[in-house]
């Protein structure tokens, strides 16, 4: 049964069409005014049509969104951060479901319908963070959808006890478990991947793994974890968030690496910071290594930037690297879209018949100036419902 009609859009620019849309999926797109289709109408105006945005690497958990402001504080370094973040984190009541329903309600007000996001798991708040994120995803009745990486930013190996709660985390379902620095943090990258392999390979679930660590340490790290996944058969299933080191190698060394991860089918999340090292993105392109982007965590006790938009962080990584032409700008937003698809288990995410209706309609000319400009969403549907009117939103 047809359930909504949304006429008169421009998909990725191109001509006015009507999307109709049935059972939460995308059922027909046609040139405007040629269907004859029944159901509630939505006159898109001619604006801009673009697939629902898809944060790949998020930390919905960890925010103070819809709190008084919290002032940035603690040592600037990734382990300052962690002390501060454990010592601060009680008394601003984080994890909280009402902080992580802010959280979401901001994707969605950005037209973000679906997002990876790392949840903490460690010895202080056990498996809690997860349970808030998932009461938080079913008060918004799943308007986002979330994929939970239980992500252990404290340690493994440091913390005796914590390979245990992501093994419990994997059966209460968490679709992958995460790692941080084998070498830096844990100062055992051995042990750290061998716990976290064993439990993937047991319980059938992926790896996502913060590695901030630079240069020949990073690159170390990197072929360690071709090595386990290869080992392991778990090609495909494997992901490296942040990944500074790659950018700060040698091209030669590079294209070594590339090829490892091409083999090994491993993933590559970013957020593009600032006074980060480009990646060699056109190749990891070329070679078929997917690339995610995501917000990290926004508004939280690492950071008092980001607002949720994933335009922003688009332009962020144009910027990043240096892209000019209308395809390559082009090429920013479906990294930020229709390329995020397997990174929340989507065979497919675009404009076409049999996918999600996850729909963001925004007054641009074409993609390029909607990445430049970043305007307001003036509509989002997700999974076929409009939750976002004339920027306003309806959950």
């Amino acid at each position: 049964m047809t359930s909504l009609i949304l006429t008169n859009v421009r998909p990725w620019g191109a001509g006015p069409v009507d999307v109709t849309i049935a059972d939460g999926l995308i059922a027909d797109v046609a040139p405007t005014g040629t269907g004859d289709g029944a159901g509630e109408r939505v006159d898109g105006c001619g604006l801009l049509a673009l697939p629902g945005f898809v944060n790949a690497h998020a930390h919905v958990d960890k925010s103070w969104w819809g709190q008084p402001r919290v002032s940035y504080g603690g040592e600037a370094t990734t382990q300052g951060r962690i002390a501060h973040e454990r010592a601060e984190r009680d008394k601003h009541g984080i994890p909280s479901v009402a902080s992580t329903i802010a959280v979401l309600r901001e994707f969605l007000r950005h037209g973000t319908t679906a997002t990876r996001t790392h949840v903490d798991v460690d010895l202080g708040v056990g498996l809690r963070g997860i349970e808030s994120v998932r009461e938080a995803v079913a008060a918004l009745d799943g308007a986002v959808e979330v994929e939970i990486v239980a992500f252990p930013q404290d340690g493994v190996m440091r913390r005796p006890g914590v390979l245990e709660l992501l093994d419990q985390a994997a059966v209460a379902g968490a679709t992958s478990i995460g790692g941080i620095d084998p070498a830096s943090i844990d100062r055992d990258p051995v042990a750290q991947l061998d716990g976290l392999f064993e439990i993937a390979e047991r319980r059938g679930v992926g790896i996502d793994i913060h590695l901030h660590d630079g240069g020949e340490l990073g690159a170390f790290q990197y072929e360690l974890i071709v090595d386990r996944t290869l080992r392991a058969g778990l090609q495909g299933k494997v992901t490296i968030s942040h990944g500074f080191a790659l950018g700060e190698l040698p091209p030669q060394r590079q294209a070594e690496l590339l090829a490892q991860f091409a083999e090994a089918g491993i993933s590559w999340a970013t957020v593009a910071p600032v006074r980060s090292a480009p990646l060699p993105w056109r190749a990891m392109r070329d070679g078929g290594i997917p690339i995610g982007l995501g917000t990290d965590g926004i508004r939280d006790l690492w950071s008092p930037y980001g607002d949720g938009d994933m335009l922003r962080i688009a332009l962020g990584f144009a910027r990043l690297h240096g892209l000019r032409t209308d395809d390559d700008l082009a090429d920013a937003v479906k990294l930020a879209t229709t390329d995020g698809a397997r990174f929340v288990h989507r065979t497919g995410h675009d404009l076409v018949p049999g996918a999600r209706a996850d729909i963001v309609l925004l007054d641009a000319e074409n993609v390029p100036d909607a990445l430049m400009r970043a305007p307001r969403r003036q509509a989002v549907i997700a999974g076929g419902r409009l939750v976002v009117r004339d920027g306003e939103l309806l959950v």
